[in-house]
């Protein structure tokens, strides 16, 4: 087939797979996770159902790959401002990165609750798929910080045996699905630190604090304080 055509053709799927995410987008933002459907998809862009499931075969694949577009959103909006300060103390990178991310599900509130409704790297999710690649981007940032947190001066970790015993398969396990990149008492400082944070974004974005509090910045800001000193950060500022 001639290059000219095949080329042409790759460009009218790009525009079109552009076209179907960003309207999957606006339904979902202006109308809810449920309106996210490929009829309804196909209607807002003039086309019919069977039309659209040239695109995607099912509901679920076109699910699959607007989540991934919002977690390499995401990726790319916390490595953007982390990178802004390479070469300075890692405690600037961190807190660039952990900024974004609140900036970015507070701007978002919709896509952040659509993304984070499944687990991330859950069993549903095959390894291949766009979908676990981007969220295993995004989950990395986060890490991949922590990591070289450790590398460069280790923090202070408990003694596994004083961790609850349920805990103590887990955290060796996900020390071995990351090559050992940490070992399991300091994963337990990634996962805790990684619960604290999602946790205040979940009750922010959730509106779940609205009863006491109309600004959840400063408690984010305390939280953040709280845990590059506890990552032995805060002497590099």
């Amino acid at each position: 087939m001639d290059k000219q055509v095949t080329g042409r053709r790759d460009r009218v799927r790009r525009a079109a797979l552009k076209e179907i995410h960003q309207t999957a987008r606006t339904l979902l933002v202006t109308k809810g996770e449920a309106a996210v459907t490929v009829n309804a998809v196909a209607r807002e862009m003039g086309m019919s159902g069977p039309s659209l499931y040239y695109y995607y075969a099912s509901r679920d694949a076109l699910v699959d790959a607007v989540t991934a577009d919002f977690f390499q959103e995401l990726a790319e909006a916390m490595e953007r401002d982390r990178d802004k300060h390479v070469g300075g103390p890692l405690a600037e990178q961190f807190l660039a990165a952990c900024r974004a991310m609140r900036s970015w599900a507070v701007s978002h509130p919709a896509e952040f609750e659509w993304i984070f409704a499944s687990p991330v790297g859950g069993a549903q999710h095959q390894p291949d798929s766009a979908r676990h690649q981007a969220s295993l981007r995004f989950a990395h940032v986060f890490l991949d910080l922590i990591v070289e947190t450790w590398e460069t001066r280790p923090f202070p970790v408990p003694d596994l045996e004083e961790l609850p015993e349920g805990l103590h398969e887990q955290l060796r396990a996900y020390s071995r699905l990351i090559d050992e990149r940490l070992p399991p008492e300091a994963v337990y400082m990634y996962v805790t630190c990684w619960s604290r944070l999602y946790g205040l974004l979940c009750l922010e974005v959730l509106h779940q604090m609205d009863f006491a509090l109309t600004d959840m910045e400063p408690l984010f800001e305390q939280c953040l304080g709280e845990l590059i000193t506890t990552l032995g950060l805060a002497q590099g500022l």
